[in-house]
């Protein structure tokens, strides 16, 4: 069984991709090769890595200097890798040397935009490099892990392929790894290049704005519809997403991922917006651990580029289950309430249909300093819905009646909390939203209200780091 697979030296075939503008010195490898170039028009530090030979130190420290080059002069990173796994030996030099990369990819974290574009093997501790990423586009033909087949074995006595073990498959969609899974290097290439027109070139610039052709009034009749009344049937968010923003263009992430939450960049009148949306087609939209490590991810990725934030909500809660709650529910959801929190970019929340509990707390709420919230007249929100309700507090009183009586008293109470508690009118009242909005003017209301925050500041308070639920 093969626990390395090699390939042959990246080099992706597209017009996207412009000559050496300013090379990197090799020294005396040849399996990295990095300077600055032109992706789609926009200058970016462009890495690329791969070799029918593993890599040594020297590889290392040219992907070391590019990534702090980059930093320095305010570009993106774009890493082509076909092959990453250090020479093997009893000289500690290439482990060294990936230690080098990672601390210069932490010291870029948030100044720049890091992506990686796999198609090759990423195998042992380098792997971890991945995980430093903003973005990993995938190939079909990437594989990643920390410990190889044979290991898995020895270990635990499961045979396991590399495929199965880390395959774009499996990063796609269980370990939340890459962001996108792609047939090939070119289609890779082309989706980078998409996704760097969203952002900026680093910390200290704007988001690009484009002058589209989509009117800021544009009404949006079919939201009227798409979201049904009744919040126990289904519908897919991304019909709505693509009703709102300009053009109906959602650049989504992590689609096989926490998918009860729907993340991806798009625009609001030319604006670049960071999207994250409740997915009722999936656990009806409840949170469970990957949905708000995916959100939580996302939105402070948005955060520090400078990308507004536009949450759209509806949630029947958390995912409830002995599992869950186990496997750190309390501290993986945290993450989510942290992120919305510290985030300091232009925030709107429009609250579609039900917005219940800690659920609807975490999908930024106006108390985590949102600075606008809409509601649509027939949204709900509450601690837990008029069902959820009744029952803890009126289960004594229905004991009284007889099974067929205790039918009507229990709908006469769930309506009656309704009409009281669920009523936007009611939230309106008490500050938690800001507007009762018809669906059909959802479009005008985010851009004009987003036109109003373009200059948005604010003035942190010093310290070293947070100490965020990492």
């Amino acid at each position: 069984m093969t626990d390395v697979v090699t390939g042959p030296r990246p080099g992706a075939s597209t017009d996207l991709v412009g000559p050496w503008l300013r090379p990197i010195a090799t020294g005396a490898s040849s399996a990295v090769v990095a300077g600055v170039r032109e992706l789609d028009g926009r200058s970016v530090m462009w890495i690329e890595v791969g070799s029918t030979r593993l890599l040594a130190r020297t590889d290392f420290d040219v992907m070391s200097r590019a990534v702090a080059d980059a930093a320095s002069v305010g570009l993106p990173i774009m890493a082509l890798v076909t092959t990453m796994a250090p020479t093997l030996g009893p000289e500690p030099g290439p482990l060294v040397g990936w230690g080098g990369v990672a601390r210069a990819l932490t010291a870029a974290s948030g100044i720049v935009p890091i992506l990686f574009l796999i198609d090759g093997a990423v195998t042992t501790g380098i792997a971890l490099l991945l995980g430093l990423a903003d973005v990993v586009i995938a190939t079909d033909h990437a594989i990643a892990y920390v410990s190889a087949p044979r290991a898995v074995a020895a270990t635990s006595g499961r045979s396991v392929s590399p495929v199965e073990l880390g395959g774009a498959a499996v990063h796609g969609g269980q370990s939340g790894l890459a962001s996108m899974v792609v047939e090939t290097l070119e289609d890779a290439v082309v989706i980078a290049a998409d996704l760097v027109a969203f952002l900026p070139s680093n910390n200290l610039s704007e988001p690009p704005r484009t002058q589209g052709h989509d009117p800021v009034d544009r009404p949006t009749p079919r939201l009227a519809t798409l979201v049904p009344d009744d919040d126990r049937l289904a519908y897919d968010v991304r019909d709505v997403i693509e009703e709102i923003v300009d053009d109906g263009e959602l650049c989504e992430l992590r689609v096989g991922f926490g998918r009860s939450i729907v993340c991806g960049l798009a625009r609001l009148d030319g604006h670049t917006v960071g999207v994250v949306a409740s997915q009722p087609a999936h656990l009806a939209g409840a949170i469970d651990i990957p949905s708000s490590q995916k959100a939580a991810r996302f939105v402070q990725w948005c955060d520090a580029f400078g990308i507004a934030l536009l949450t759209l909500v509806d949630t029947p809660g958390y995912l409830p289950g002995r599992d869950l709650e186990w496997d750190g529910m309390i501290r993986h959801g945290g993450q989510l309430a942290f992120a919305y929190a510290a985030a300091t970019v232009p925030r709107l929340c429009v609250i579609m249909r039900k917005a219940f509990g800690g659920a609807y707390i975490v999908m930024d709420c106006a108390t985590m300093g949102n600075d606008v919230c809409f509601a649509w007249p027939n949204s709900k929100i509450a601690v837990m819905g008029a069902s959820g309700a009744v029952q803890i507090l009126h289960q004594r009183h229905l004991a009284g009646f007889s099974t067929e009586d205790a039918l009507g008293e229990r709908q006469r109470l769930e309506d009656d909390y309704a009409a009281l508690h669920l009523s936007p009118d009611d939230a309106l009242r008490r500050g938690y939203v800001d507007a009762v909005i018809d669906p059909t003017q959802t479009r005008t209301a985010l851009c004009r209200a987003l036109g109003t925050l373009s200059a948005k500041r604010s003035v942190p308070i010093a310290r070293k780091h947070h100490t965020g639920p990492l």
